[in-house]
């Protein structure tokens, strides 16, 4: 028997919207203000945390293989059948971008639109949808 924190993972889920919002306003609008680079700096903060938060909930729940690292989570989820490999590759570039928005700040380039700003609202409408077909699928 599992226990998998479907709450938790809901709670998570229900955060995407607002992010996807976020993503397509900047690449609607982008101008290259700081104010716009800062807001595109936790955008894609906030994907890398609702996507990574989800894949731990899942792999605790599911007594999954434990995860070595960040890409590891989605190679993991990706493996379990959690998502497709199509979803996984944008997602491993996803958060392969954790280190320089959390560690290396100072480096990056605000005032450029990162190429996946553009393309993660419909990835992770897609992530969410797929998460919840395997948790009724699972469960």
């Amino acid at each position: 028997m599992y226990y998998v924190n479907r709450e938790q993972i809901m709670q998570r889920l229900a955060a995407i919207p607002e992010t996807v919002d976020a993503f397509e306003h900047l690449s609607r609008e982008w101008d290259g203000t700081l104010l716009q680079g800062l807001a595109q700096e936790r955008a894609l903060h906030l994907a890398i945390e609702s996507v990574t938060d989800v894949g731990s909930c899942l792999i605790d729940g599911f007594l999954m293989r434990d995860a070595s690292s960040y890409s590891d989570i989605i190679e993991i989820i990706r493996d379990e059948g959690v998502i497709g490999s199509d979803l996984a590759e944008p997602l491993l570039l996803l958060v392969a971008l954790r280190r320089p928005l959390v560690q290396e700040y100072y480096a990056w380039r605000r005032r450029e639109l990162h190429p996946l700003t553009a393309r993660l609202g419909p990835l992770l409408v897609q992530f969410r949808d797929e998460v919840e077909r395997y948790l009724e699928r699972e469960l």
